[in-house]
C-alpha cells in the first residue's frame, strides 16, 4: 500500500458508528458487507449486522425494488443492535440512494459511485436531476467517486472484459472504507485468495482493486479524516463472527456431541432458514446426518423418526413451513419424543415478505395445533444467542421428552455478531430417564420429577413398544380409547410442560428497577429495547425493561414483575400477539406497541415510545 506522509489526516474517535452499504442486487453488497463485518470483528469491535435484500433472485437492474442493503453497527459494548440511522452510507447507484436516504440523519456521510449516476439510472430511480450535483443533499457530506472509471484504469491491462472489470467495484469501495476506519485489509485478501483460488486472474483483479481503493483514500485530498472506533470489552476467549443461522447449526452439533448421540437435521429449503441447511451440509463430517426432504411434512416426519431412533433430531423452517408441520408436531407431542424445531420468522402471511423480518409466528407456535398439544416455545435474542437458546432447547427436549420450538427471525438469523466459543465444561450436561431392565420397562412409565417417559429406541432388545398418533394407555403404552385414560394422558402432557417453568432462570430487569414504566419485549427486540432504555436512563428518564426468552411455559416470576409497575408497554414486531398472551394470562391492561414493516425495531423508535409514555404519567 502506498503511504503519503505529507497528507494531514484528522483522527476522529467514536464509541460506535453505523455503516450502511447499498446497491443493485448484482453489486455484491451482501458480500462486501459481510467482509466489512468480519474485519471489524477481527479488530476487536462488538458488532451487529442487518442484511436487507429483495426477495427476487434478480430484480430489474437499477430499479428501486432491486436495491440490496447491508448495515453494520460496530464499536464498544454499547452495540446491541445494527442501529437505526446510518452515519455512513455507501451507495452504488441512484436507486440505492433514493431507497436509503431515509436511514440517514443530517450530517451523515454519503460515499457514492458517481459513475453509475447516468441519465438512464437517474430516470429508473425517479430523479429528474442528479442529486449529487443539484444541492438536494446539502444536509449531508457527499463524497463522489467514479468507481467505474477507477476500476477500469486499475485493470486496463488485466485482459478481463469490461463487464468482469466492473464487477470488482464493490471491492474498491470496501478498500476505501478499510482506510477510513483503519481496519485490517488482510482478512479480505485471504478470503479473495481462497474464494478465487481456481480463477487466478479474477483473484488478482479483485485484490488489485481492493488495494487500489485503499490507496485512493490514502492519497486523495477528499478523504481528510480517519475514524478510530472504540473496541469492545470482550470476555477473554476465542471469538468467531457468526450469523444466527450458523449458530443454530453449531448448537445442535455441540448438543449432540455432549449427549453422545448422532445429530439429525431434516429440512426443506425455505427463506430465510435455508442457510441452516446449507451450513449443515458443509459439516457432514461432524457426525451429522442432513436430509433435504421433498416438502415440509416429510422433513418434520423424518426428524420425528430420527428422534424415535435415538438421534438428537431437529428440523428448521419459516412461518409457511411451520404451518405445514403442525399436524406432525401433534404426533411428536403425543409420542413424547425430543425434537427441536427452529422457526426463522419472516414477514407474512402466505409468501408475504420472505426476505424481511417479523415476529408473527408466536400464536402459531404456542397454540397452532389441533387438540391439546402443549410444547415448549423459546425465542433467541441475537445471532450469538441462537447458540445458547438452541443448545438449551435441545437439553430441555431430551430431559422432558418433548418437542421444543425455537423462534428466531430473519434479522438475527442472517445478521452476525462476535460469538465466544464455549469450552466443553461450560456446556450443561444432558439428563434423561435411565432405562430400567427390560423386564421392568413400560413405554409410558414416568420420571417423578419431570414426568418424562423413557427414551427407548431401536434396536435395543427388550424395549420394543408401540409408537404412533393414537392415544396410548398410561404406563403400559397400548392403544387406548378409554375416556378416563385420555384425560389422564392429556393432563400429564400439560403438567410436564408446566414443570419446565422451574428450569427458567429469574428474569433480569434492565434499567431503573424503581421506575413506573416497564418495556417488555421477547426474542429479537432485545437489542433495540435494551439500548433505548440505557439511553433513556442516561438522559434522566425512569424506565426499565425485560426480555422474555421462554414463551411457553412463561417464567414463574413474570406475573409479580409485571404487576409491580404502573405501566407495562409490550414492544413487538407483529400486531400484538404477546400483549394478547399477557392480558389472557395475567388480566393486565398492557399497552401494545407494534410494527410490521419488515424491518426490526431501532433504538430510536423504542426511545420515542419511552419518551411518549413517560409524558403521559
Amino acid at each position: 500500500m502506498n503511504k503519503n506522509n505529507n497528507k494531514k489526516v484528522n483522527i476522529k474517535k467514536k464509541n460506535l458508528t453505523v455503516v450502511r452499504f447499498a446497491g443493485d442486487s448484482g453489486d455484491g453488497i451482501q458480500l462486501v458487507g459481510s467482509q466489512f463485518a468480519n474485519a471489524t470483528a477481527i479488530s476487536g469491535n462488538v458488532l451487529s449486522t442487518l442484511p436487507d435484500y429483495p426477495a427476487e433472485i434478480r430484480a430489474p437492474q437499477g430499479s428501486l425494488g432491486g436495491v440490496s442493503g447491508f448495515q453494520v453497527a460496530f464499536g464498544d459494548d454499547s452495540v446491541k443492535n445494527p442501529g437505526g440511522k446510518a452515519d455512513f452510507l455507501v451507495v452504488m447507484n441512484p436507486a440505492a440512494l433514493k431507497v436509503n436516504l431515509k436511514y440517514l440523519d443530517k450530517g451523515s456521510i454519503i460515499i457514492a459511485n458517481s459513475g453509475n449516476f447516468t441519465e438512464e439510472n437517474l430516470k429508473k430511480a425517479g430523479y429528474e436531476k442528479n442529486p449529487l450535483e443539484d444541492g438536494s443533499l446539502s444536509n449531508y457530506r457527499v463524497i463522489s467517486i467514479d468507481a467505474n472509471h477507477l476500476v477500469e484504469e486499475a485493470l486496463k491491462d488485466s485482459g478481463l472484459s469490461r463487464t468482469e472489470i466492473l464487477k470488482t467495484k464493490n471491492f474498491l469501495m470496501l478498500g476505501i472504507l478499510y482506510w477510513m476506519f483503519d481496519l485490517p485489509i488482510e482478512v479480505t485478501v485471504k478470503w479473495i485468495e481462497e474464494k478465487f483460488s481456481k480463477k487466478p486472474v479474477i483473484m488478482e483483479a479483485n485484490k488489485k482493486v481492493l488495494f487500489a481503493g485503499y490507496n485512493y483514500a490514502e492519497n486523495t485530498e477528499i478523504f481528510d479524516a480517519k475514524y478510530k472506533i472504540e473496541k469492545g470489552n470482550l470476555t477473554k476467549g476465542t471469538y468467531h463472527n457468526i450469523t444466527g443461522n450458523e449458530a443454530v447449526c453449531y448448537a445442535l452439533i455441540a448438543a449432540a456431541k455432549k449427549l453422545g448421540r448422532k445429530c439429525f437435521y431434516g429440512s426443506y429449503p425455505i427463506t430465510p432458514a435455508s442457510e441452516i441447511l446449507h451450513t449443515f451440509a458443509k459439516l457432514r463430517k461432524r457426525d451429522v446426518v442432513v436430509f433435504q426432504a421433498e416438502d415440509e411434512i416429510a422433513a418434520v416426519c423424518s426428524s420425528i423418526g430420527a428422534a424415535f431412533a435415538g438421534c438428537l433430531a431437529s428440523t428448521g423452517t419459516s412461518g409457511p413451513g411451520l404451518a405445514l408441520k403442525v399436524e406432525a408436531l401433534g404426533l411428536a407431542v403425543i409420542s413424547e419424543l425430543p425434537l427441536v424445531i427452529v422457526d426463522v420468522q419472516r414477514g407474512g402471511p402466505s409468501t408475504g415478505l420472505p426476505t424481511k423480518t417479523e415476529q408473527s409466528d408466536l400464536f402459531l407456535s404456542v397454540f397452532g395445533r389441533h387438540g391439546d398439544s402443549p410444547l415448549v416455545v423459546m425465542a433467541a435474542t441475537s445471532p450469538s444467542d441462537c447458540f445458547d437458546t438452541v443448545y438449551e432447547a435441545s437439553r430441555i427436549a431430551v430431559k422432558y421428552m418433548t418437542p421444543v420450538i425455537v423462534l428466531t427471525s430473519a434479522y438475527i438469523a442472517q445478521g452476525s455478531e462476535p460469538f465466544r466459543i464455549p469450552s466443553d465444561k461450560e456446556l450443561k450436561s444432558f439428563e434423561y430417564m435411565t432405562l430400567p431392565e427390560p423386564e421392568n420397562f413400560k413405554p409410558y412409565m414416568r420420571n417423578n420429577e419431570t414426568l418424562s417417559r423413557p427414551w427407548a429406541y431401536p434396536p435395543l432388545k427388550g424395549y420394543e413398544h408401540r409408537i404412533g398418533g393414537l392415544e396410548k394407555s398410561n404406563i403400559e403404552g397400548n392403544v387406548s380409547y378409554d375416556p378416563d385414560n385420555h384425560q389422564i394422558m392429556t393432563d400429564i402432557r400439560k403438567e410436564k410442560i408446566n414443570r419446565i417453568a422451574g428450569e427458567i432462570p429469574p428474569i433480569q430487569i434492565h434499567g431503573d428497577k424503581n421506575s413506573d414504566l416497564l418495556i417488555v419485549g421477547w426474542g429479537s427486540t432485545y437489542g433495540a429495547i435494551t439500548s433505548a432504555v440505557s439511553k433513556a436512563v442516561a438522559n434522566g428518564m425512569k424506565a426499565a425493561s425485560i426480555n422474555i426468552k421462554y414463551l411457553n411455559p412463561l417464567p414463574n416470576d413474570l406475573e409479580d414483575i409485571l404487576k409491580s409497575y404502573k405501566k407495562v408497554v409490550v414492544v413487538e414486531e407483529n400486531t400484538g400477539q404477546f400483549a394478547y398472551m399477557l392480558r389472557a394470562n395475567y388480566l393486565l391492561d398492557v399497552v401494545s406497541k407494534t410494527k410490521v414493516t419488515g424491518q426490526p425495531y431501532t433504538t430510536e423508535e423504542v426511545y420515542s415510545i419511552i419518551e411518549s409514555e413517560i409524558k403521559k404519567f
